[in-house]
């Protein structure tokens, strides 16, 4: 037998996390004397020593551990559940690492702009009243959300969700000036009876959107997606989806064109990475 103070030198670790283990069940001492309270461990412990330290570089707490050895079948869901986890925070940094190198290079080429800071972020499903339209231009766009939208979901007393998320996706699968195809979104709290104006739906949500502010016009939209999309192809992201456009501040709340505020919404994949 080994005292615990030989033990944890043989396996460098603490005699205070030994004493912790004993403490929480994971591992407890072959012997303890009765008289002196001392520890005493053996070599057939090692094996699982050897199990607990190596799950705990894994990432797993010493609860999931001792769960595990209370339930060795369980190890199988442990592992599942750490390496979902992992994978997601892989994904995270990944992310992370993209921002940096993209801001650095932008910096260096001196292009950075407060408004032309791309983010990703995630963008719950939705449900929508929806209208969609082929438009000779985007002045159209008015027309249809502050009009015709606006007076059938009243019509209907359709509720807007709150807070509001007003926007229009584009079928086209490229940027036009003429000729759009688009669908102009309001999202609502419930679905009402479809009629010959208003479609309601449910759409699915983005898991990674490149979005990016607009200031001003929508007439000089092609600048931000010029940048838009030299960046994506830069970072070596695919876009894989309809975009969007939501309107923050327009024509209802602002008197100024120079002061509307539009986030562009690209759903990408994200790039593989070494």
């Amino acid at each position: 037998m080994y005292t615990i103070g030989m033990f944890s030198k043989i396996n460098r670790i603490t005699t205070k996390t030994l004493r912790h283990y004993d403490e929480i069940g994971i591992l407890k001492p072959e012997h303890v004397d009765e008289f002196s309270g001392y520890r005493y461990y053996t070599t057939h412990q090692l094996p699982k020593l050897h199990q607990i330290l190596a799950l705990k570089q894994m990432g797993l707490s010493l609860q999931d551990i001792k769960e595990i050895i209370d339930n060795p079948m369980a190890l199988n869901l442990f592992l599942k559940l750490k390496e979902e986890e992992i994978k997601r925070n892989i994904k995270n940094e990944e992310i992370k690492l993209s921002q940096i190198r993209s801001i650095s290079n932008l910096a260096k080429s001196g292009r950075i702009n407060l408004m032309y800071t791309p983010i990703i972020k995630d963008i719950p499903k939705v449900i929508v009243a929806s209208i969609r339209k082929t438009i000779k231009s985007y002045d159209k766009l008015f027309y249809i959300s502050n009009n015709i939208m606006e007076k059938e979901l009243n019509k209907l007393k359709c509720e807007k969700f709150q807070p509001n998320y007003c926007f229009t996706m584009y079928h086209d699968g490229e940027y036009k000036d003429e000729n759009i195809d688009v669908e102009v979104c309001e999202r609502v709290v419930c679905k009402k009876e479809n009629n010959n104006i208003l479609k309601f739906k449910e759409i699915d949500g983005i898991d990674n959107a490149v979005c990016i502010l607009h200031k001003g016009t929508y007439s000089k939209f092609r600048e931000t997606y010029a940048f838009a999309f030299e960046w994506i192809e830069e970072n070596n992201y695919e876009i894989i989806g309809n975009i969007r456009e939501s309107y923050i501040d327009g024509i209802w709340n602002k008197e100024r064109e120079e002061e509307w505020l539009t986030e562009i919404q690209i759903p990408v994949k994200l790039p593989e990475f070494i």
